[in-house]
């Protein structure tokens, strides 16, 4: 098979990509986004598989189906709640494999340029590829293999640790070894002055020393950043892995590994950019763990948790005209969505206005909270974000937030000394009444105290929030 269909195939794979980002953007046309995306990588795997250079069918098409079942296990075991490990787990892969793809392409080029001249002559494939570099092109792959390595070897141990705080097998705090960010810059240092000796030489150990300081680098930056700003840490990695697609793209000549990394690593870039405007942090200072340390004491709080119960909740909202709902990862854990979408459409057959109000970062995963609703069926325009709904919640007659807490803390408004001091959040308590569903008394996940809980027009319902909301929903008819 020619360049000719290979190139052609992943240019419409390039363009499908492309439009699966685009369509990702809104709820409605995320499903058909997603086939987009399906349909363009099956076309680039059988491009690739026929195409120049390829090899070992038999194989390629073991390898690929293996690889397709497990996918599939894993899809049909995992659940919404696990979904932000998940995310974090196929990032390490995708590290994993730009270091791996990396250092075969060094062994390679080491091979060719070892051979005489008439015998390159007769190579083909990637091989072939590299017989035809000379002198700054030989040197320019270096740099892009080496590159390839360098952010795969930071994303595999970086998104294994994500993996790890997000499972909850990790200490969420933010947690450095002695030295701080200096231990980052030394092992930054040290891997600069691997590419030049690399470049010099072409020798393994400089790749193998740079290899191993990329990992601790990946560990380190990760362990140095607290579980309020693991959304943030998913998008970045995803967008450190689309950069070491790119990378290892150049190093392989494929065109297309270049486009995709470049819109994964760009994408997720952007989002990454977008939450940290929306958390009021600074981007830098998130990535390099910044993020998470007091300037003094915490404020004291004040008065304690008052109780209720699902009839009183009940009563209170028959009485209610207005009702906006906040939902956390405590309803993905709970796996109370669909408990939600059903009180929500009893409670607009009764005429009542009920919204829900999302934070940018509410979740473990960018647009978690969207896509559990979604899956209820939840209507997409009742769904509302912070900046949209933030301004209403002093007409607002009762505001239920569903397992969430930072994302409701006031302490970022009232508490300079707090963690998440500045950050933007849902001003739940200026509504008429709130209720918290929660299950008990405890920080939650970033282990910060919530001075909400104490104000006098909370009350806390107690319990498994499906559990809380199915004893609701027998109360109101």
């Amino acid at each position: 098979m020619d360049f000719g269909f290979t190139t052609a195939a992943y240019v419409v794979s390039a363009v499908l990509f492309i439009l699966s980002l685009g369509g990702l953007s809104g709820q409605e046309s995320a499903k058909r986004a997603v086939w987009y995306g399906i349909v363009g990588m099956g076309l680039a795997v059988f491009a690739t598989i026929i195409g120049p250079g390829s090899g070992l069918w038999l194989l390629s098409v073991v390898l690929i189906a293996a690889g397709g079942y497990i996918g599939y296990q894993v899809a049909q075991k995992v659940q919404m709640t696990e979904m932000p490990q998940l995310v974090a787990a196929m990032h390490s892969l995708v590290g994993l494999a730009a270091v791996f793809v990396g250092f075969i392409a060094h062994i390679e080029l080491n091979r060719v340029m070892g051979m005489d001249a008439e015998t390159r002559k007769a190579l083909d494939g990637f091989a072939g590829l590299l017989a035809k570099k000379e002198g700054v092109e030989i040197s320019i792959l270096r740099v892009e293999l080496f590159l390839g390595i360098f952010i795969g070897a930071v994303t595999f141990t970086g998104s294994v640790i994500a993996y790890g705080k997000l499972a909850g097998k990790v200490n969420t705090t933010a947690e450095k070894l002695p030295g701080g960010h200096m231990l980052n810059a030394g092992a930054a240092a040290i891997s600069v002055l691997c590419l030049f000796w690399y470049c010099n030489t072409g020798g393994f150990l400089p790749l193998a020393i740079m290899t191993l300081a990329a990992l601790f680098i990946g560990y380190h930056l990760i362990m140095g950043i607290g579980g309020a700003d693991m959304p943030v840490v998913v998008s970045m990695l995803n967008s450190y892995s689309g950069w070491a697609a790119a990378a290892i793209g150049f190093s392989l000549g494929n065109d297309l590994l270049i486009v995709v990394g470049a819109l994964v690593g760009s994408s997720g870039a952007i989002l990454s950019y977008i939450m940290c405007k929306a958390m009021n942090r600074s981007f830098i200072s998130v990535i390099l763990g910044g993020f998470g340390g007091t300037t003094g004491p915490a404020m004291e709080i004040e008065g304690e948790m008052v109780a209720t119960d699902v009839n009183t909740v009940a009563a209170q909202l028959e009485d209610a005209d207005s009702v906006v709902i906040i939902p956390g990862y405590g309803m993905a854990v709970a796996q109370a969505q669909q408990s939600v979408s059903e009180l929500v459409r009893r409670l607009r057959d009764k005429g009542k206005n009920v919204r829900f109000a999302i934070h940018p970062v509410a979740g473990r995963l960018p647009g978690h909270m969207n896509v559990l609703l979604a899956e209820a069926k939840v209507p997409y325009d009742i769904v509302l974000e912070m900046d949209e709904i933030n301004d209403d919640f002093p007409e607002t007659d009762v505001a239920i937030v569903i397992g969430s807490n930072d994302i409701v803390n006031p302490a970022a408004q009232e508490d300079p000394n707090s963690p998440i001091a500045g950050m933007p959040v849902l001003e739940c308590w200026k509504a008429k009444s709130v209720i918290v569903s929660k299950r008990g008394q405890g920080t939650g996940y970033s282990g910060i105290e919530n001075p909400l809980f104490f104000k006098e027009n909370t009350r806390m319902l107690y319990g498994d929030a499906k559990a809380s909301l199915d004893q609701l929903l027998q109360s109101i008819n």
